[in-house]
């Protein structure tokens, strides 16, 4: 049986005290142990510590650190688990700096063997019409490829998509086959630099069709065209189609770009890689028909000729599939590098390219550079970096 035990003093009894800021840690007691005796029953009591005064609130520093103490800090067994995710949340520096270096790495590699065996290509068989083609028929094919084997999402696009997308392929097609036929005449490192003068187009056209730009942006163009205009004086290997290649392959990208910003405001859920994709598509329907007509005639003896020329047939062969599938290569790693990098890192490696691509085709083929003109190339890319630092700068004044 069990004994009723008498009231308990207040000095014995628990006392319950709220605190203010920390969770109640809690204890267990027996009550009255040396009272009650042997085999009776014991009750058990929640014991809650002295509480103290709450404390002013600490300064926004203060509290940060001691946040971050008390999510590190094991007080049950759910706190460990939050403090892997927040350091799961928060990825090393160290890991964005690899990615980046990746990102660039492959986009610069690709551009590279892309302008070299394009170069080697035009070396042997002269004829920028086909090879362009051969270019985005491969461009369309991968994307087939892609689209069949779900690596790329598919989105389902009406008529009016392909309407508004016939001015900026009209225009990709007129800058791709002006840089080839550019390149089949002058060196890779004199169409890059001439190249390199696209934001002075791009001013231009803009201006002609409405939007302001400011005087900073205007100066900014000052380097780029006296650098051009240093490096065509003094190139060795100068040539008036080339030269006019390089400048008309500037003016179908700058209105591309543009035509693609006031056409294609209602279809901006097409992701980038699509979008290229598409416009690789319908610009091979559009040069393929042109290339038969200027250059079809040609082809066959041009082959036999480019066959004498190497070792072997598949050499040649080679040298084409690489070029077609660099091409396309280069342009998806650049869509996919907007996705990863912020349009200044974008705007700065996108300058840095050409610098290596410059670099990479006077190794590869041994071009002779006067100083004047590596001058004037030097001139033109900083020019060209002066503008992007200035037209970033700039709209992220405006978005602020």
């Amino acid at each position: 049986m069990l004994a009723l035990q008498a009231p308990l003093p207040l000095s014995a009894r628990p006392l319950l005290i709220l605190t203010s800021a920390r969770r109640p840690q809690f204890r267990t007691r027996p009550l009255l142990p040396s009272i009650l005796p042997k085999g009776s029953l014991t009750i058990t009591l929640l014991r809650i510590p002295k509480a103290t005064a709450a404390p002013h609130p600490p300064p926004e520093d203060a509290r940060a650190n001691r946040d971050e103490d008390e999510n590190l800090k094991v007080v049950d067994g759910g706190s460990e688990l939050e403090a892997s995710k927040r350091l799961s949340e928060d990825p090393p520096n160290r890991s964005s700096t690899v990615k980046l270096a990746a990102v660039f790495g492959l986009w610069y590699f690709q551009n590279v063997i892309f302008n070299i065996y394009n170069k080697k290509t035009l070396n042997i068989f002269p004829y920028p019409w086909l090879l362009a083609s051969f270019q985005l028929f491969v461009g369309s094919f991968w994307m087939f490829g892609l689209w069949a084997s779900r690596l790329q999402p598919y989105q389902r696009l009406n008529r009016q998509f392909f309407f508004v997308l016939l001015g900026p392929a009209l225009f990709h097609t007129i800058g791709h086959i002006s840089a080839c036929v550019s390149f089949s005449k002058v060196a890779v490192s004199f169409t890059h630099v001439i190249k390199a003068s696209e934001p002075v187009f791009s001013v231009i056209f803009s201006t002609v069709f409405g939007q302001f730009y400011p005087i900073q942006v205007w100066l900014s163009l000052v380097p780029i065209v006296a650098g051009c205009a240093l490096a065509a004086v003094t190139e060795v290997s100068f040539n008036l189609e080339g030269f006019w290649g390089a400048l008309i392959s500037n003016v179908g990208f700058v209105l591309r770009n543009i035509y693609s910003k006031k056409s294609l405001q209602d279809f901006k859920h097409v992701d980038g890689l699509n979008l290229y994709g598409w416009i690789s598509i319908v610009s091979f329907l559009y040069l393929f028909p042109v290339a038969l007509f200027v250059e079809g005639r040609h082809w066959l003896q041009g082959r036999r000729m480019a066959i004498a020329a190497v070792a072997s047939p598949w050499t040649f062969y080679t040298w084409v599939l690489l070029s077609g599938v660099f091409y396309h290569l280069y342009n998806q790693s650049s869509y996919q590098a907007l996705d990863e990098i912020s349009p200044l890192t974008f705007s700065v490696g996108n300058t840095m390219k050409r610098v290596v691509v410059i670099v990479a085709s006077v190794i590869a083929f041994r071009n002779p550079i006067r100083p004047l003109n590596a001058l004037g190339s030097a001139i033109a890319i900083f020019g060209t970096f002066l503008y992007s630092q200035v037209t970033t700068s700039r709209k992220s004044k405006n978005k602020a």
